[in-house]
This record gives C-alpha cells, sequence and structure tokens, in this order.
C-alpha cells in the first residue's frame, strides 16, 4: 500500500512518481521502494518517514546515490545513504534489518519529492562509504578474485569428501525407504495417533545422514495428518513422492545426467552456478520470503527481456531475520545471470551494468491453459516441482463460492487460486486493481493452484507487487 505520506505527491503528479528525464537515474514509484521492505514492521515505520519533516540535507546525484540526515531520538541524526544501483545501504541508526525504516522513508521521499531530495554534490560523509563500496565491486570484478582465490582446492580431498556424504545420504535413503514400508504395512490412519513426533526424529535422522532436502519433505509429513478431511490421501501423495525420490537416489547411476542433477538437488547436495553468464535486461518480477524456522529464504524472480529467460535469485538468512539482498519489484536492471543448469530456473546474479530503470512492460504470457501446460512440461524434469513460474495475460479475478480462480476473459479456461493465497492481502488488491477488467499477472502455478506475485492493470500504467 502507497504510503498515506505520499498520496498527495503522487496526485499531483498524476498518480505516478516524478521521475527526472534529465538526471541520469529514474526514480521509483512508491510501490517499488516498498517492495524492499524486510518486513511489515519496518514497511509502517519506513512509510511514516517518507515525508519531509524529520530530514535534512538530503540529495541524489547521477549516480545512483541518495543520503539524507534523519532526525531521531539522540542529539544527532542519522546519517543515511543509499547505492540504488545495488541496492545497498548505510545508516548510523543501531538497527539490524536491511534496509533499516530510515533508508527505506529516504528512498520514499527520493521517490516522490524532488524538491526535499534535489540533485547536488555528494557530502564527505556519504562519499566515503560510496567509494569504498564502489571500489569494493571493481576489485571483485577482477580475474581471480573471488573468495577462495587465495586457497588452491585439493581435488582429491573434495572427491573423498564427496564420497563419503554419497554414502550417508545412502544409508539415510535406505533407512527411510523402511521407514515407509514400515508405515504402509501399519496402516495410514495409524500416523494421526503417533503425533509429530514420529517425524520430527526421522527427519532428525535424514539431518544425521547430511540430507536436508530428505529431511524437510519429511518434516513436512507431519503436519498432514491434522490438515482437515482428506489428510490420508494427501499424506499417501506425499509419500508416495519421497518414495520416488529415494529411489531415484539409490539408482542415479542410470539416471541421464540432468535428472540425476536435480535429484541431487532435492536430497539437499547443494551445486554451484555454472556458465556461461547471460547478460540482459532483467525485469524484476517478484520478491518474496519464507521460514522454516531455522532458515528465511528470499526468492527473486527475474525475466529477460531479450532472452525470454526466467531465473530465480535465492538468499537466506539467519532464522527471524530476513536476508540482506533485495532488488526493487517493478523495475529492470542490465546485468548478467550465471544459470545452475540447463532447463533450471535457479540462478546467481553477477555483475550489474548500471542503475535499476522503469520497467518498459510486464513480461509475455497466455492464457490459463499455456500456465497448465508450462507446469506440466517443468514436471518431467522435475517431478518433485510444487509449482512453476508463469505470467498470464488478460485474466478476471472471479470468486467461486469457496474460493477464487482467475479466468480468461475471452471465457476460456480458468485457474484456482491456491488455498494458501485466500487469506493474503494481495489477493485483495489484485481484485481492487481488476474491477472486473482483465489484468496481466506474474504468479507461480502447480498442484495447489495459483499464487499471485505482481500485477499489471489493463493499460500497463502500474507494477503492483501482491506478496
Amino acid at each position: 500500500m502507497v504510503p498515506l505520506s505520499v498520496v498527495p505527491m503522487l496526485l499531483s503528479n498524476g498518480g505516478t512518481a516524478p521521475a527526472s528525464m534529465d538526471q541520469g537515474v529514474a526514480r521509483w514509484a512508491a510501490e517499488q521502494v516498498l517492495s524492499l521492505a524486510p518486513d511489515n514492521a519496518s514497511r509502517k515505520a519506513g512509510s511514516k518517514l517518507g515525508a519531509a519533516g524529520p530530514w535534512s540535507g538530503a540529495g541524489c546525484d547521477s549516480s545512483g546515490a541518495v543520503w539524507g540526515l534523519c532526525k531521531g531520538s539522540g542529539s544527532k541524526p542519522y546519517q543515511t545513504v543509499v547505492d540504488t544501483t545495488g541496492p545497498a545501504y548505510k545508516c548510523s541508526c543501531p538497527s539490524r534489518k536491511f534496509p533499516c525504516k530510515h533508508a527505506l522513508g529516504l528512498l520514499l521521499l527520493w521517490a516522490c519529492d524532488e524538491q526535499t531530495v534535489p540533485h547536488s554534490e555528494v557530502p564527505e560523509w556519504a562519499e566515503e562509504w560510496l567509494s569504498g563500496r564502489r571500489s569494493r565491486a571493481a576489485a571483485k570484478e577482477q580475474p581471480g578474485a573471488g573468495p577462495g582465490a587465495a586457497k588452491s582446492a585439493d581435488p582429491e580431498a573434495a572427491r573423498r569428501r564427496a564420497e563419503r556424504r554419497a554414502e550417508r545420504i545412502t544409508a539415510g535413503a535406505t533407512e527411510l525407504e523402511q521407514r515407509l514400508a514400515d508405515l504402509l504395512r501399519g496402516g495410514l490412519a495409524a500416523t494421526e495417533r503417533s503425533g509429530y513426533g514420529l517425524w520430527e526424529e526421522t527427519a532428525a535422522r535424514m539431518v544425521d545422514a547430511q540430507a536436508p532436502g530428505l529431511a524437510a519433505r519429511v518434516r513436512e509429513l507431519g503436519a498432514i495428518p491434522g490438515s482437515g478431511p482428506g489428510w490420508p490421501v494427501r499424506l499417501l501423495e506425499e509419500c508416495s513422492l519421497i518414495h520416488l525420490l529415494d529411489s531415484a537416489w539409490l539408482g542415479r547411476e542410470r539416471l541421464p545426467e540432468p535428472l540425476a542433477a536435480t535429484v541431487r538437488g532435492r536430497v539437499g547436495l547443494s551445486s554451484a552456478a555454472e556458465g556461461p553468464a547471460v547478460r540482459d535486461r532483467w525485469l524484476v518480477l517478484a520478491q518474496y520470503d519464507s521460514a522454516d524456522g531455522k532458515l528465511t529464504t528470499r526468492r527473486v524472480w527475474l525475466h529477460g527481456r531479450a532472452s525470454g529467460r526466467t531465473a530465480l535469485l535465492l538468499s537466506f538468512g539467519a532464522a527471524g531475520r530476513p536476508p540482506q539482498f533485495a532488488l526493487p519489484v517493478g523495475l529492470m536492471i542490465d546485468a548478467e545471470v550465471t544459470p545452475y543448469g540447463a532447463g533450471r530456473p535457479r540462478a546467481e546474479l553477477g555483475t550489474q551494468f548500471g542503475p535499476p530503470v522503469a520497467i518498459e512492460a510486464p513480461p509475455p504470457g497466455g492464457p490459463c491453459a499455456s500456465a497448465a501446460d508450462a507446469y506440466g512440461q517443468a514436471l518431467r524434469d522435475d517431478p518433485w516441482l510444487d509449482s512453476w513460474p508463469v505470467t498470464l495475460t488478460g485474466v478476471i479475478p472471479v470468486p467461486d463460492g469457496t474460493g477464487w480462480q482467475l479466468v480468461d476473459a475471452d471465457g476460456g479456461a480458468a485457474l484456482p487460486v491456491a488455498a494458501a493465497a485466500l487469506t493474503r492481502p494481495g489477493l485483495w488488491k489484485l481484485v481492487a486493481l481488476a474491477a472486473g477488467r482483465p489484468v496481466t499477472v506474474f504468479g507461480e502455478f502447480g498442484h495447489r493452484g495459483f499464487v499471485p506475485l505482481t500485477a499489471w492493470p489493463e493499460d500497463m500504467s502500474e507494477t503492483v507487487p501482491l506478496i
């Protein structure tokens, strides 16, 4: 939601944030700034600081730097500086969130008030941090400057470590197969009486076997018996998928390499991004966090304007603490992205060649039937895939009695909105944005339904994050 403090400024500019077209970096929209917030509390606190009142000495330059002094409870104002080409943030406040509320407030002010944040010379206190950051970024681009450059890898030692871990995973997968067999032999109904302890103990055994992917799937089994009517069917489905993964791991030598790589990733073996890097103008489509109690995972979806590729960037933070990496939804970056493998969406962001700029148009999409086709094709390469990124064009959100669905405007097919999305505010933002008219929606579609993440109105006048 756009903060009340910036509404008058938006109205005075025809509903959009002003942009300095003659001055290097275009200013973002308020929604794009708020998409960077690490949580709802930061979003609310940052919105309150998006007015000129507490700020002094604010300014920006053509390289993408924004700075300002924010009055706080102490005698000295907080020094806040943002490099929008990252984006990256620096603030003298004690907050451990990135960006903090002061950085969000400064960016909101920059987005909507050119008079308070004019183009000017960078003050010395901001220039010191900006110069250091850009020097470090340039050093990373030098050949052999990676974190492991000072160490010479020992291929033989690495091979032995990989073999030992594979042996542990094989032992864990074999044990898990026996436990699944015992479960089916005793009957699924008995699992409701066993409680969650049975699954947690089994998951701990998979952690000991160094198979975190198997452990995560086992933990999910524990929540199914209490998930409502029809749980035995869902439990059997999930047990079947785990059995399929176990069997694939135990027979991985006979699998085609692309499928074997998928199996290794699913059991929890990490892999490195492999080239070649793809330089493109990448649209930042969506960003959201999920937590499993021990780790916070941030997912950022990108779409390459020229290559047509969709890329998923993952970053991680400790439990209860969001990752520092973030990109503004609805903007476009000129950057290199290195995929983790053919046909896999996960990738690693490399060199950025300029600051984020305004998105020209949403990614190309199709009707509801095309989303189902895309997910079906992706399942052939990864049978354990929960969902797949798709863009729907010309769809209208319509209630279907107990939930919602997205219906083709021409009266074609429809996709159900996933139950997990029904209680989120984003669904109502989508309904309000559409107002009964066709919209373009990016999201994830799978066997549980469609989860809308970002939407564009019929006239494509704005990008609206939905999560």
